[in-house]
């Protein structure tokens, strides 16, 4: 049995894809969301997949115990309590996979979790709520995880239920690298717009472009390395986001589909007025820059502009005014 710690859209979608695959699976998350998935759980993707499943619920972590792989979805900034609470209950011979934005969880794991095997992972896609007990995969992507012999449960999971799945020895490049693309969801959360209209527009893009120039010069001077998860390798991303929307179109729709009603995860936590995981991607910019002692200013004002949207600030900003607002 596979368990879902912090069962939000991305642990509803990858354990309902198991789940409707044949795999015994057990979502654990706040009671409102479980109590939606009492009639079943309906997974589908913008490539035609349509699935259904009965799933096991709970809101205690208590229901972990006995799982043989917890996959760890909570939003970063609670991988302190849910370490906290998985140690009280998993066994020292315990599987614990993350599958979470940022690049420190799995070490954040680690430490919390001592005895037990913790492997990082990542999910590149976007997930949007279509609603009770519905979720669907908006954009592309294949889950990676890292090589390790104590992965083979879930990657037979994986493979029963054809999920893709990629296994990866370089998960710290595979993160950074997820991460210098998750530098989109502050802007389009700012935006107030699905991510294939905000994409569609050159202000919103040259914000981003900015952004990721920004973090690409602060990884080279801390020779962090970066794997390429998309068609353009990543120090050509500024370049492309760059060019005019005409052109932009037609190259993008080689590289990534996007389903036109897909937000960021950071403008459903605004939207929800739950805290963001801004601190965990921009802040993660800004932290790199300082330590090698530079400075990110452009990701820095992304970063406190979704802070103030956290206390109730502007969330609706065109493409010029958010030029403005960050300098660019």
């Amino acid at each position: 049995m596979i368990a879902v710690f912090g069962a939000g859209s991305i642990g509803c979608w990858v354990g309902g894809r198991l789940a409707a695959g044949g795999v015994g699976v057990r979502l654990i998350g706040r009671a409102p969301v479980m109590d939606e998935l009492a009639g079943g759980l309906r997974v589908t993707d913008l490539d035609g997949f349509d699935g259904s499943a009965r799933v096991e619920t709970a809101t205690s972590p208590d229901a972990a115990a006995g799982a043989e792989i917890v996959l760890v979805t909570v939003k970063s900034a609670a991988t302190e309590e849910a370490g906290k609470a998985l140690a009280t209950v998993l066994p020292e011979n315990a599987v614990v996979l993350s599958l979470q934005n940022g690049v420190r969880n799995a070490g954040a794991l680690r430490e919390l979790l001592p005895g037990r095997r913790v492997l990082a992972g990542m999910v590149p896609f976007n997930v949007i709520r279509r609603g009770p007990g519905a979720y669907h995969r908006g954009s592309a992507g294949v889950v990676m995880i890292e090589q390790a012999p104590e992965a083979a449960p879930f990657v037979e999971a994986a493979r029963r239920a054809n999920l893709p799945l990629a296994l990866r020895d370089d998960m710290a490049a595979v993160q950074w690298a997820k991460l210098l693309l998750n530098l989109n969801n502050a802007i389009n959360a700012l935006s107030g717009q699905p991510l294939a209209a905000e994409l569609s527009q050159r202000d919103f893009r040259r914000c981003l472009a900015a952004a990721q120039r920004e973090a690409l010069e602060v990884l080279a001077a801390a020779n962090t390395p970066l794997a390429k998860l998309t068609a353009v390798p990543p120090r050509w991303m500024p370049w492309l986001l760059s060019l005019p929307d005409a052109v932009f179109r037609r190259l993008a729709r080689r590289i990534v589909a996007i389903d036109p009603h897909a937000r960021s995860s950071m403008w459903d936590d605004l939207e929800a007025r739950r805290l963001t995981e801004v601190d965990h991607i921009q802040g993660e910019v800004v932290a790199l820059a300082e330590r090698h002692g530079r400075d990110a200013p452009i990701n820095r004002a992304l970063l406190e502009l979704i802070r103030k949207a956290e206390q109730g600030g502007r969330r609706a900003y065109t493409g010029v005014e958010l030029r403005t607002a960050l300098g660019v």
